[in-house]
């Protein structure tokens, strides 16, 4: 009794071509996506039980320190905080305008009352104090 062997075709499918086009993909987009980060600036924000989150601000003020002041990433201090809060708000409606004032857990209140009077020379009584809310292991 005799076997009949039959050859079967090996089917192979090359993936190099494909590995080549993902790579290529790959650094395409990492060339051409851009990343927009947020100023480098660390705060320890106090606490608080009714905080809310605010999407949408039209001017943000973060006070680091009395020489150190940021408006709208536009590096100032204190004293020159209301020359350029005027400049921000040129060609703007003041009545819409709402601003948010950042300052850390341990600025000087006087630093936070000075900003809020330039705030207010300048038209604006709509302003939020950022914080953070209460972690859960705090009482």
């Amino acid at each position: 009794m005799t076997i009949e062997r039959r050859l079967k075709p090996q089917i192979n499918i090359d993936l190099t071509p494909l590995i080549d086009i993902v790579f290529q993909l790959v650094i395409f987009f990492m060339i051409s996506s851009t990343f927009k980060t947020a100023p480098g600036i660390e705060l320890n924000l106090p606490d608080s039980g009714t905080a809310t989150t605010i999407t949408i601000t039209e001017l943000t003020v973060i006070a680091v320190s009395e020489d150190e002041v940021y408006v709208n990433k536009t590096r100032t201090t204190a004293e020159g905080a209301a020359a350029v809060i005027g400049s921000e708000l040129t060609g703007r409606s003041l009545e819409d305008v709402q601003a948010v004032l950042e300052a850390g857990a341990e600025a000087p209140y006087q630093l936070i009352v000075a900003l809020l009077d330039s705030l207010r020379k300048n038209g604006i009584v709509s302003v939020g104090l950022s914080t953070r809310a209460p972690s859960r292991e705090s009482p």
